[in-house]
């Protein structure tokens, strides 16, 4: 199903809004000025029947009525819309007094006599609205009559339909203009819109360097263009970062695939005695656990790098799994003549397998850098919500340029020296991604010539024991 453009749409919804706000406000108007318009036809009367009471209470009588009414009459004379009829209240009784050319007798038999003032609203035979009062009123000398009193409210309807008439010129006329200016403010709003995406429409995986100016922007889209623009450089860095990492892969197998190969092409350029076979096959096999170890290492950090992994957490003390890494590299230290020493514990969350993975790449780097007859340290610390595990060694040190590079995959500080050594240049690597998996980091401080810490730092769990303890002795080589 095609949808409509979001501008005609939110034009046509501003329009429909402003339309009936108009038309509500004509609607609202036009009940106020009837309303005002009846308070006052009624006030009026009021008034008027207010003097009359008056002058008939200055000394007139039923006769004085009849045969001198000049007194009543200037009250209204001058007022061709008010009508004016005074009876007497017995029955039978004439009409004393009549103002007016409409006829008011029907409309004493419709409206009841009283002191309180009754109002009526009637049509004239011409259709012409009227508004009636009476009441009855007392003279000087006690006797009473009835007065009905009329307003022609022609001139109120002829200001009601001309405002009607005014209005229903007006309001398409208005609609228009509502209309045209919803359009254009929706154009002028939504126009930066335009500007994402002719940016969105140059951004490749080639080229993720575009961005969105976020100068003169409104709040909403500068808020919504800076996170645009985060997207932008996390994709442009991830982008960077798999370049880079599959441009360090394929230099890491190329090494032993070349080496495999050589020697290969070599061993088989001519017969050759057993043995010599036989060496080539061992070499052969050793440049194929190197490929084994890359590829194993590129499995094992695809997988802590997926956030299932986190499904098997538990309680692990990490100087019990410490202990045991150590157990390990014992026979590794005793070649060397390094002394591997362990103090404190501490209980956190996280993997048994995975937290002994880390703890195996730092001690068996520490083992390789280490000078012979040295000592190796592992110590577990607590300290506020943290606990930590750090491998310290003497030795030669890691330059300071270095240091904010160690984690990187394939990243080697002397790379000559590590594939000598047999290393992958994904150790560190990966420990950083099991301590990102822990919602933990690893850290590295090293004195170029004195000595190397790496640790390990994991946040403590709500519950559970959190001091540090003895561990138990640690195995050692000299």
């Amino acid at each position: 199903m095609r949808t409509g453009s979001l501008s005609m749409r939110l034009g046509l919804t501003v329009s429909l809004m402003g339309a009936g706000l108009v038309v509500l406000l004509a609607t609202l108007a036009y009940l106020a000025l009837t309303h005002e318009l009846d308070k006052l036809a009624r006030k009026g009367l009021e008034n008027k029947l207010e003097q009359l009471e008056h002058t008939l209470g200055q000394g007139l009588d039923t006769h004085d009525i009849s045969a001198r009414p000049h007194s009543l009459l200037d009250l209204v004379m001058g007022h061709d819309n008010i009508y004016l009829t005074i009876l007497g209240t017995g029955p039978g009784t004439p009409v004393l007094l009549s103002v007016g050319a409409k006829p008011q007798q029907p409309l004493l038999l419709d409206i009841p006599a009283g002191k309180p003032l009754a109002y009526l609203n009637w049509q004239d035979s011409a259709g012409n609205r009227m508004l009636s009062a009476t009441r009855l009123m007392s003279l000087h000398n006690g006797e009473q009559v009835r007065v009905l009193m009329s307003l022609d409210r022609s001139d109120d309807e002829a200001l009601l339909s001309a405002y009607l008439r005014s209005t229903v010129i007006a309001l398409p006329m208005l609609l228009i203009l509502i209309g045209m200016s919803a359009w254009w403010l929706v154009q002028r709003g939504l126009a930066p819109l335009k500007l994402f995406g002719h940016v969105a429409a140059q951004v490749t995986t080639q080229d993720l360097t575009h961005r969105l100016s976020v100068d003169n922007l409104p709040k909403e889209l500068s808020e919504l263009a800076q996170g645009f623009n985060v997207m932008l450089n996390r994709l442009d860095a991830g982008v960077q970062q798999l370049s880079q990492f599959s441009d360090d892969l394929a230099h890491e197998l190329r090494a032993p695939l070349t080496n495999l190969m050589g020697k290969a092409q070599v061993t088989l350029s001519r017969e050759r005695p057993s043995a010599e076979y036989k060496a080539g096959l061992e070499s052969c096999t050793e440049e194929m656990e190197r490929l084994s170890h890359i590829v194993s290492d590129m499995l094992f950090l695809a997988q802590v790098s997926h956030p299932a992994a986190r499904a098997g957490f538990g309680r692990v003390s990490l100087g019990e799994e410490a202990q045991r890494v150590m157990e390990l590299f014992a026979l590794s230290a005793e070649d060397k003549h390094v002394t591997l020493n362990l103090r404190g514990d501490a209980w956190v969350t996280g993997d048994r397998l995975m937290i002994q993975r880390a703890i195996s790449n730092l001690l068996s780097n520490a083992i390789r850098h280490t000078p012979e007859a040295s000592t190796v340290l592992l110590l577990v610390e607590t300290y506020g919500q943290s606990a930590s595990l750090s491998v310290g060694n003497p030795g030669r040190g890691i330059e300071a340029h270095h240091l904010p590079h160690v984690f990187e995959r394939f990243y080697r500080a002397d790379s000559s020296r590590t594939r000598a050594e047999g290393g992958t240049g994904l150790g560190l690597a990966i420990v950083r991604s099991i301590m990102l998996l822990h919602q933990g980091h690893a850290d590295v401080n090293s004195q170029p010539g004195r000595f190397t810490r790496f640790s390990l730092v994991f946040p403590l769990p709500d519950d559970g024991p959190t001091g540090t303890t003895p561990a138990a002795p640690a195995r050692s080589a000299t």
